[in-house]
């Protein structure tokens, strides 16, 4: 069979497997030859702390996938086929290797946040003045962009009837996997001249974390074990993925980020089991808000800087080295509020945050404390192992009041019922903030209100070893009717 282009080169970005990836499969079916290259964007690196979980991560992940096109190669005798690895800007990297391999196409899988857009922009731009194609494909979600409209040829902005329409829309052909292997004998061997090690960490400038001690498997492997595992709970998943404390969540956040496992092959396994099986039924509602948050990002872009709804940019936050202060608080720990401070221990200290308890912190910054919600999803943004803009922007304006289908500003969420309600047994607090181990279970959850002897028995001295409450929540929720009480007048 004739193809299109003698060479071409697959450019790896969130796509971090060989398995059911569109772009891959594109160029395989397209070339005679495919290069793989991945790219550790100095753009994007410089500006990282120097031990970062997510790189980390990325890196491991390269090395199973540096493992899985080799295994793919038809050509074992020889040099096989692996990643070409670039540590250098982007802009520069892929056009320069381009024209080194003399390729006539670059592929790669779709990436829709803002810097992404520019920088593939500026790409396609190059590689055509050197005569040479780039073409990408949805790979990261189930639908994108505006696949998925209303009647009248909008994008969605409330979430349920974009869930009908997306549950009415999906069928197999949606779902299918990119059939990778039947074309892997395009894979072209890596030059001479090409290490076949994925870099280390200290030679990208980076130190090694404590990934390997939070139990999070890299790579496809790692997502796929953490699929099996989760297969066995997935029944149970709607009653206990609210408890911070119980193994209910899937835990594949980080790996549907850099892709390391396919939406698809998710979206395929929650459907199958979804009749009859709630857990399996909310568990694909949570797919679908990610593809919600992604459609929202690409069709309102303007989301990365503001409020989805302008009117709540007149909120008026605190300001000055109060708000600075109480900010620093939040991020440290150190609100007086054990459910908030132990989310907070639990993100600082492994980067990962259950999904309640990011619900639960993003209303105590901004409803409790006043603060600006940007300076939390920044904050959010450096920390989590699973970000992604879509979905933190998401997550935060919802949180905020500001966003698609958000909360209504009035409902504030209780920091203290939330914890007795989700940590009963403060097994959660206790884990991450061992200074209130010892307190009884009535007292765990508000130590400001516990009798002087109990707190002593317990080695908590309110104000030295653990802080009182920033804010009073009562006083605190009075003051946010007010603060929001610019959106009713407008």
């Amino acid at each position: 069979m004739h193809k299109k282009y003698k060479t071409g080169l697959m450019w790896f970005r969130r796509d971090l497997r060989a398995e059911d990836n569109a772009a891959l499969y594109h160029a395989l079916k397209s070339c005679e030859q495919v290069y793989c290259v991945f790219v550790f964007d100095r753009s994007i690196l410089d500006a990282l702390p120097k031990s970062d979980r997510r790189v980390e991560f990325i890196r491991e992940s390269l090395v199973d996938l540096n493992g899985q096109l080799a295994r793919l190669c038809p050509n074992k005798s020889a040099s096989s086929a692996g990643l070409l690895v670039r540590h250098e800007s982007a802009n520069s990297a892929l056009p320069a290797l381009a024209r080194q391999l003399s390729a006539d196409a670059v592929f790669a899988n779709h990436d829709d946040e803002p810097y992404s857009l520019a920088r593939d922009a500026q790409i396609q731009a190059l590689l055509e003045g050197q005569g040479m194609a780039f073409h990408t494909f949805k790979d990261h979600v189930v639908f994108e962009r505006q696949e998925v409209l209303t009647l009248a040829g909008k994008p969605y902005s409330v979430f349920t009837p974009y869930k009908n329409a997306w549950l009415k829309k999906v069928d197999a052909f949606y779902l299918k996997p990119y059939p990778v292997e039947t074309y892997a004998a395009a894979l072209a061997p890596l030059p001479a001249n090409e290490a076949h090690d994925v870099p280390s960490l200290a030679e990208l400038g980076f130190e090694v974390t404590n990934l390997s001690t939070l139990k999070l498997p890299a790579g496809s492997q790692g997502g796929n074990a953490l699929l099996e595992d989760f297969l066995s709970r997935m029944g149970k998943y709607r009653e206990t993925r609210d408890f911070p404390a119980t193994r209910g969540p899937s835990y594949l956040s980080v790996h549907l980020r850099f892709g390391t496992v396919s939406v698809r092959k998710l979206a395929s396994v929650a459907l199958a089991r979804q009749t009859g099986n709630e857990g399996a039924a909310t568990w694909l509602g949570e797919l679908i808000w990610r593809d919600f948050y992604a459609q929202i990002l690409s069709n309102y872009p303007h989301v990365a800087g503001s409020a989805f709804k302008p009117e709540y940019d007149a909120v008026g936050w605190e300001q000055g080295e109060n708000a600075q202060s109480l900010f620093l608080a939040w991020c440290e720990g150190r609100t007086g509020y054990p459910l908030v401070d132990a989310a907070m221990a639990q993100i600082n200290q492994t980067g990962y945050m259950h999904n309640r308890l990011r619900m639960v912190t993003a209303s105590f910054l901004v409803k409790d404390l006043g603060i600006d919600w940007r300076w939390g999803e920044r904050y959010f943004a450096e920390k989590l192992n699973d970000f992604d803009l879509a979905s933190n922007n998401g997550g935060w304006q919802w949180a905020a009041s500001t966003g698609c289908d958000a909360q209504p500003y009035f409902r504030i969420f209780n920091p203290v019922s939330q914890s007795e309600k989700f940590d009963a047994d403060g097994k959660f607090i206790r884990k991450y903030l061992p200074v209130l181990a010892r307190l009884p279970k009535a007292a765990l959850h508000s130590p400001w209100l516990a009798g002087g002897v109990e707190l002593m028995a317990a080695d908590v001295a309110l104000g030295s070893n653990y802080p009182m409450p920033l804010v009073d929540h009562a006083t605190a929720r009075s003051k946010t009717l007010e603060r929001y009480a610019v959106v009713k007048k407008a």
